[in-house]
């Protein structure tokens, strides 16, 4: 850190100048300021992110993603809804984190307040006490010079009277004269007294000026290095959240890599096959010339296709087991 340069370059030949301060003082304002700003701009990041990750887990868990996968792939679906949620998970975290840096920035930005008040109190006080000196300095010098001129008045007035015979105006002169004399007397100490007075109060206020330059060089080093690292930080977080994120959607890729085609189509086959039987051809029918045991047509011709047998052949055995009979009355038609 310095601590030479503020010091040594904001200075005035006016006395009354308080330039080089107020130009120190109003950087030192909008370094403040722009901490500020910056502390917003986290605090508005942080809305986004917390925003963009609850919109993601909303996203990740409410909306189907190929929910009728099967097999290696659905794993893989599964995979990469759980990391999208976490994902959403680190946004959300994300935006806490900026909230608490955007904290540290306003504690330090009241902290450099609270320290610059108290200089400015006393400068304020030691401008204040310049001033007011400054102007009655002037007034005494003021004052002196014309006890000075009303002096010289006086003596030229006595030595214009000097043939005059009238003695009483003689003495009227020069009783004027003694009394201008010792009100010019009187005036240069009060001037003199003054001007010690405001050459003190000067040396006064430069030593606190230095002072004052000398601690708000400090606290801008303070706040520049502050605020470097702040930023450097933050984009670290929107780094290492991106690293994050991309670890996360690393994993969904791992998942990718063991969906196999092959077993996809395999389990899916196993689980969902119908048959292995192609349906018969459909044969040429001639109407007048039908034939015998034809299958219907689109139906299969092959040996008993049909979910039940063919019906036996009618037989006049009352006992026959596939036949029901009542009171010798059979109900297949003999």
């Amino acid at each position: 850190m310095t601590g030479s340069l503020f010091k040594g370059n904001f200075w005035s030949l006016d006395i009354l100048s308080t330039i080089g301060y107020d130009s120190i003082i109003q950087h030192l304002n909008n370094g403040r300021k722009n901490c500020k700003e910056f502390e917003d701009f986290l605090k508005e990041r942080a809305s986004i992110e917390e925003k963009y990750g609850k919109d993601l887990l909303s996203l990740s868990r409410k909306k189907p993603c190929g929910q009728s996968e099967i097999n290696t792939l659905k794993r893989a679906l599964e995979v990469f809804k759980q990391q999208v949620d976490n994902v959403a998970q680190c946004h959300i975290q994300l935006a806490q984190t900026l909230r608490e840096e955007a904290k540290k920035i306003e504690e330090f930005r009241e902290k450099q307040k609270l320290q610059q008040k108290k200089t400015e109190i006393i400068m304020d006080a030691i401008h204040k006490q310049k001033s007011l000196q400054f102007k009655k300095t002037m007034d005494a010098k003021k004052n002196y010079e014309q006890k000075c001129r009303d002096k010289d008045d006086a003596e030229q007035a006595v030595h214009r009277s000097a043939n005059l015979v009238n003695p009483k105006q003689q003495e009227k002169l020069f009783v004027k004269l003694a009394t201008s004399k010792t009100a010019a007397e009187d005036s240069d100490k009060a001037y003199m007294l003054h001007v010690n007075m405001l050459d003190k109060l000067r040396e006064e206020w430069q030593s606190e000026h230095v002072k004052a330059c000398e601690v708000f060089e400090v606290q801008e080093c303070e706040r520049i290095n502050f605020f470097r690292n702040a930023l450097w930080l933050h984009v670290n977080q929107l780094s290492k959240q991106c690293v994050i994120s991309d670890d996360m959607y690393e994993e969904v890729r791992k998942s990718l890599e063991m969906c196999s085609i092959k077993k996809d189509i395999e389990y899916f086959v196993n689980h969902r096959k119908t048959g292995q039987t192609p349906p018969a051809p459909i044969m040429y029918e001639n109407f007048y010339c039908p034939q015998k045991n034809a299958a219907p047509p689109g139906k299969a011709t092959g040996p008993n296709m049909a979910r039940r047998g063919p019906l036996p052949v009618p037989k006049s055995l009352p006992n026959d087991p596939d036949y029901s009979v009542i009171d010798n009355y059979s109900l297949i038609y003999q």
